[in-house]
């Protein structure tokens, strides 16, 4: 790959900082070590090296999506990496998929779902806040270039959400058990729900709601944590820092019509039966 006007480009220096800049040949990269030129850039191949007019070296390199994400406006949180690729993993979502995403945030996760879906799946979002889904509109589309032609952003709640069968539903929001009754009828059977909560108290909730409607098989809940490494020589250590709690991620499947869920059988059940049993 050439760099060319319009590419965005990522500068790395020595010490791991980085800058994401938009090419433009009339404009110049300002920082605490010197300026470069874009006009310098332009025409070198993709991960070359750069230098200020103090003689700082910068690598250029074009962002990987994850990169993007970190790096682009926010209007809310946005949903990092490390959680984002497990949900598209995960959930299985793949180019076929019918995907309906409420709270769409600042772009994140749907910037990853549509890479995923490519041309022939769809994604709808959900969003109550002008001003965040203009922001997710923005970011999405300086990723692709343009606002994807199998991506709908609607502004309303998504218990108002109209008839259509998704094979996969995921909710980030702050209350996602008050629209599960309308999720429970807009998901496909054997389809794809995956709520993404902050805390412990949302996702017990989300959990019993889940539960309690009969609706869906077994919740599963987890979080993702990486840790780094320090590699230096002989000094391989873990590093002191690293990318800790995010959020919880709760996976569950839609039931067929007419299917009950199979029930878990629970310890402190068991323990009541036999004092119970014992009385």
């Amino acid at each position: 790959m050439i760099f060319k006007s319009g590419d965005t480009v990522m500068l790395i220096d020595s010490k791991n900082r980085k800058k994401t800049i938009v090419l433009d040949s009339n404009k110049t990269f300002y920082s605490h070590s010197g300026a470069i030129l874009h006009s310098a850039i332009i025409g070198n191949s993709d991960a070359s090296i750069v230098e200020t007019d103090k003689g700082k070296k910068y690598l250029a390199i074009s962002p990987l999506l994850r990169d993007f994400v970190l790096t682009m406006p926010r209007g809310a949180a946005v949903i990092y990496p490390k959680d984002a690729a497990v949900i598209v993993a995960y959930s299985d979502i793949k180019q076929d998929s019918k995907v309906l995403e409420a709270g769409v945030g600042s772009g994140s996760l749907s910037t990853f779902i549509l890479k995923a879906l490519g041309p022939n799946g769809s994604l709808t979002s959900y969003e109550t806040r002008s001003e965040f889904a203009e922001i997710a509109k923005e970011n999405v589309k300086r990723y692709f270039g343009e606002i994807p032609e199998n991506w709908k952003v609607v502004l309303e709640d998504v218990k108002d959400a109209a008839d259509f069968e998704f094979t996969h539903i995921i909710l980030d929001m702050l209350s996602p058990w008050l629209p599960l009754a309308r999720v429970s009828e807009l998901l496909e059977a054997g389809g794809v729900l995956c709520t993404y909560v902050a805390t412990t108290t949302q996702m017990s909730e989300q959990v019993e709601a889940i539960r309690a409607s009969s609706k869906f098989t077994e919740p599963e809940a987890f979080e993702i944590m990486i840790r780094t490494w320090h590699l230096d020589g002989l000094a391989v250590r873990p590093d002191h820092r690293m990318p800790g709690h995010t959020g919880f991620l709760i996976f569950a499947r839609k039931m067929a019509t007419g299917s009950a869920p199979l029930v878990k059988r629970r310890k402190f059940n068991s323990i009541n039966v036999s004092e119970q049993d014992e009385n």
